[in-house]
Formats: C-alpha cells, sequence, structure tokens
C-alpha cells in the first residue's frame, strides 16, 4: 500500500520524470485487508489495485528483493544488479514474528501475503482443527473466517486477555467473550512449549489437536536489510523518520509500517501498523519530494477490524494517564470508549458505533474538550459534548 500510494501520489501531484517500484513478490501489487477475509475465504481471488501503471509511467520490477542500499553511490543492490536512485522511498513494510522452533514444522502459517492466504484457504474449506497463536488483531480476524468456515478454532493468548498490547485490561476484557459466543475456544495465560504435526504442546501440559497452526503474534518492520547502511534505525528495528518522513539519509524517505515519526499531536514518535497509514504518508512524501516548503505528517491514526460479527474502529493514540471515559454498556452489541488529555480527546474505540468514530476523529483532529458527562451518556452525539 505504501509504496503503491507514493508512486500514485508522485504523479498525481505533477512528477513526470521516472517513477520505478521494486518490490519482492511476483504478484501485482495488492490491498492486504482482504486478505483475512474475502480471499480467505474463497470469495475473492485476489485483491489487485484497479490501477493501470502501465498509463501512468510507473515501471515494476517484481520478483525482485533487495539485499542492500549504498547511500553514496545512489544504488540498490539486488541479484538482477544494482538499481540507482535519485531519490528513494524506503516502503518496505513488515514482517510477521515467527514462533520459535516452528520452522519446518509442516501446518504451521503465518497470515501477511497473498501466497500466506492462498496456502491457508483449503486449511478453511476442509474444516481442519485449528489453533490460532495470538489473540491479537490479526488472531481474531483469522479466528472469525475459520469459525465462519466451519473449523473448530481455539485461540492461545499468553497474556491474560485478548489485544493485551493494544487496549488496557478493562477495555479489553470484554472481548473475550466474544469468542465463546462465536464458537472459538479462548486460552488465556497459555504458552507454547512446542508445536509438532498434527498438535500443539502448551507449558502446562495441555495437548491441542491442530490440522493447521496460525502464529499471529505480532509484526516488526521489514528492515533487515538496511543494517550497516548508515540509515538510522530505532529501537523496533523501524527507520527513523522525521516530521516530514525523511530518513537520517539524503534523498531517502519511509513510510508506512517500516518507519516511526515524530507526533507533535501526541508528544512522542508513534510506530503505526495500519492501512491507513500507509495510504495517508504516501501523500507527505511525494509533497516533501516534489514541493519547496516541507510539509509536515501528524495524523490522527485510525484503524479497523472485524471479528466475530462486530466492526471495530480505533482512532487516535491513548497513554496510560488518560482519563477512560465508557459510552455504552461493554456486554451489549455496539459501545464506545473516550480517553480524554487534560480535558480533550486523545482517542476512541467504537464497537458497532461508526458515528462516534467519525465524530470523534474530527474532535481528535480539532483538539476539541469534552464534557465528559455527556461523553458518558450514549444517546448523546460525542460532537453534542464538547466544550
Amino acid at each position: 500500500m505504501a509504496g503503491v500510494q507514493t508512486a500514485v501520489a508522485l504523479r498525481e501531484q505533477g512528477h513526470a520524470g521516472p517513477v520505478t517500484l521494486v518490490g519482492a513478490e511476483t504478484h501485482q501489487p495488492y490491498d492486504r485487508p482482504p486478505l483475512s477475509k474475502a480471499v480467505l475465504l474463497g470469495k475473492a481471488e485476489g485483491s489487485a489495485f484497479d490501477i493501470d501503471f502501465k498509463a501512468l509511467g510507473i515501471g515494476l520490477r517484481l520478483g525482485t528483493e533487495v539485499t542492500g542500499v549504498r547511500l553514496a553511490e545512489r544504488e540498490l543492490d539486488t541479484a538482477a544488479g544494482p538499481v540507482p536512485y535519485d531519490v528513494l522511498v524506503l516502503a518496505s513494510g513488515a514482517e510477521p514474528v515467527r514462533l520459535p522452533g516452528t520452522e519446518g514444522v509442516p501446518g504451521v502459517h503465518l497470515l501477511r501475503t497473498l501466497d500466506d492466504a492462498e496456502r491457508l484457504r483449503p486449511v478453511l474449506a476442509e474444516q481442519h482443527d485449528v489453533v490460532v497463536v495470538g489473540a491479537g488483531w490479526i488472531g481474531a480476524e483469522f479466528a472469525t473466517a475459520a469459525r465462519e468456515a466451519g473449523c473448530s478454532v481455539t485461540v492461545v493468548e499468553a497474556a491474560g486477555r485478548p489485544l493485551a498490547g493494544a487496549l488496557p485490561a478493562d477495555v479489553a476484557a470484554p472481548m473475550a467473550a466474544w469468542y465463546a459466543h462465536s464458537g472459538a475456544e479462548l486460552r488465556t495465560h497459555a504458552r507454547v512449549e512446542r508445536v509438532e504435526p498434527g498438535a500443539v504442546v502448551l507449558s502446562d501440559g495441555a495437548r491441542l489437536p491442530a490440522g493447521a497452526v496460525v502464529v499471529g503474534i505480532g509484526a516488526r518492520p521489514a528492515t533487515r536489510w538496511l543494517a550497516g547502511s548508515g540509515i538510522e534505525l530505532g529501537a523496533h528495528g523501524e527507520v527513523v523518520a522525521d516530521d516530514h518522513l525523511r530518513s537520517s539519509a539524503p534523498d531517502v524517505y519511509a513510510v508506512g509500517d517500516c518507519s516511526s515519526f515524530p507526533s507533535g499531536r501526541y508528544g512522542e514518535r508513534l510506530l503505526v501498523h495500519h492501512w491507513d497509514n500507509a495510504l495517508q504518508g504516501p501523500r507527505t512524501v511525494a509533497a516533501n519530494i516534489l514541493g519547496d516548503t516541507p510539509v509536515a505528517y501528524d495524523p490522527v491514526p485510525y484503524f479497523w477490524s472485524e471479528q466475530f460479527g462486530r466492526f471495530v474502529q480505533y482512532a487516535g493514540h491513548h497513554a496510560e494517564g488518560d482519563e477512560l471515559v465508557w459510552r455504552g454498556d461493554p456486554a451489549g452489541v455496539a459501545w464506545s470508549v473516550c480517553w480524554l488529555r487534560d480535558g480533550a480527546l486523545a482517542a476512541v474505540l467504537a464497537v458497532g458505533r461508526p458515528r462516534d468514530l467519525a465524530q470523534g476523529r474530527k474532535l481528535i483532529e480539532a483538539g476539541t474538550r469534552l464534557d465528559p458527562a455527556l461523553v458518558t451518556d450514549p444517546s448523546v452525539p460525542l460532537k453534542k459534548a464538547a466544550l
């Protein structure tokens, strides 16, 4: 997404010179969200972008893995030889974290690429017993698809609740019930000891039958090829970009999952692994490549997830000290949570309440202070809670 959108934005903003997209995958560039939904369930064959790259004059070098960059020479290293550049945009995304000890074990899957989804499609079609390792966003989405396909699903999570890395305990706790309601089993405080052909063995000795194992324990920036390049990498291995999405190297930008950026809005550096960041950032990159006046990137982060019959949306960024305000009953089908920082809306999580999300996103952008008493009342539109 980030690479494609950068190339398209360069054309839309008037760049007439050569633009080349280099990628390791052999497929035409495609969108990722459908992989855990329609593609996985066999309702779609793929999710290629409806973009005429030839008409836009965008060159595609597919099946070309970049192994390094030489800044002094302004060249990328590939097996097919060097690729020169005048301006380089790093949009290499993220790669899934693998479960240690599962290399080479048959039946163990990841879900990140089109090839991953195509390998998993027969697993669902044949209704295998499935064990999902990790109750994060991707684990929940895959479990949802697997249950829809009629598979027996067990989700094992090392933490005490789903989405432990993304949401505080009291917000994530109601989501645990979604698994049972869908017919999936959620095992928390469960650590995988080892994976064997046909089974997952937990540290407490429990043995779970598994025709397939899907690992969803997180992702890391796909930047190992940049080690030793001279481009600054952060604590998570991400490219450290400035507020104009420039890396530490001249004429090298970074956008999407592979990079972090400083947020003036939130006063900290953000590493955002979500689709919307890969859609919005490229417009800023293109503007800064082509324009004379630098354009800062300081979005309100946004993402969505479809899981267990619920549409979950989140906008903003919350911190531990923010005031938590509930809107509605979390045992119900529709509710929201707002985080207030010094009275202003910092983030909103909406479950089945898209209007809360849409209004909340605008309020966050405007830095609007809210009346907590009115926020608590789900019958009051969020915008009407503004002070």
